[in-house]
């Protein structure tokens, strides 16, 4: 079982419209709704992957309820979320079919209660334990304390259970302090980790600062990779145009699948690209394209990253 930590799940409503304009109604060509949240959306492509996933994290009031109710209809993901008293968000994706662009609308997310953390913490210590591996990620929750990750990360270390993670900010620098397996940032959370907007040195001076390895988001070029086995960047064979909305997700689904099924590196990146790739290509946020996925998965290109 993989299991995936979303501490800010979100109902992620997707619009298309012919055309976005500022200052103008829209009529909506097409609404989809998901289970979402980064780790929800990472659980449901493990899961296409053939994966069993366990999903934690918090969900409540009727936004929640839905939340679990579509996850419910996923096959092969264990919903282990844990009830809060306050309200989960939403997200708006809105896409221009004229473009291709997308504009994202993120709500606040709910008020966690120093309870309600508590019995997360409790039931996290008990699912660790049966896991092969663990992704944590996304944005924390008012409430949450900053250093959620640091804790969650030194748990599944002191169970033996390797960890990805996921996020940017303060709760990045914490919980990269824990040693986690993998961390993937993209290129703005790694400068602000860093102060280096220099991908490849920003990525090994991240790695100093306690990862095993790191695995950098390049967008559309694809991913740059820091590990103690070697350096590689790999991109795939083209851009895709598309809904870029959980193309990272569907990455860190890549690694953590690839991982468990002890793949090498350049496995590990050449799926995390071609599902990031498939991502974009996908009509709804947080879905990939399974026959772009397998066309890609023989085009990505890996090569070993030189330089200062």
């Amino acid at each position: 079982m993989i299991l995936t930590v979303t501490l800010n799940t979100a109902l992620d409503v997707t619009y298309r419209v012919p055309r976005l304009l500022p200052h103008a109604s829209h009529r909506v060509a097409a609404v989809a709704e998901r289970p979402g949240g980064k780790g929800i959306n990472v659980a449901r492509v493990l899961a296409a992957l053939g994966h069993e996933v366990t999903a934690t994290g918090f969900a409540g009031g009727p936004v929640g309820t839905v939340v679990r109710e579509l996850l419910a209809r996923t096959p092969q993901v264990v919903d282990a979320l844990v009830p809060c008293a306050d309200g989960s968000r939403r997200t708006l994706a809105v896409v221009d079919d004229s473009s291709g662009d997308t504009t994202q609308f993120n709500e606040p997310g709910p008020l966690i209660t120093p309870a309600e953390w508590s019995r997360f913490l409790a039931q996290y210590g008990e699912l660790v334990r049966g896991a092969r591996a663990v992704a944590l990620c996304g944005s924390l929750p008012p409430g949450v304390p900053v250093g959620a990750y640091a804790v969650l990360v030194r748990a599944a270390r002191a169970a033996g259970v390797p960890v990805l993670l996921d996020t940017g900010g303060e709760a990045l620098r914490r919980g990269v302090a824990a040693r986690p397996e993998i961390i993937k940032p993209n290129a703005a959370e790694l400068a602000e980790l860093t102060g280096s907007r220099d991908p490849l040195p920003a990525t090994r001076d991240a790695r100093r600062r306690g990862a095993h390895a790191v695995v950098t988001s390049l967008g559309p070029d694809g991913l740059l990779a820091v590990t103690a086995e070697g350096t590689w960047q790999a991109a795939p064979p083209r851009a895709l145009a598309g809904n870029p909305t959980g193309a990272g997700d569907s990455a860190v689904a890549g690694l953590l699948s690839a991982l468990v099924e002890g793949a090498d590196w350049p496995d590990r990146l050449t799926r995390a690209v071609a599902l990031s790739a498939a991502t974009v290509a996908a009509p709804t946020a947080g879905e990939f394209d399974p026959a772009v996925y397998e066309e890609l998965r023989h085009a990505v290109s890996v090569r070993v990253a030189v330089g200062s």
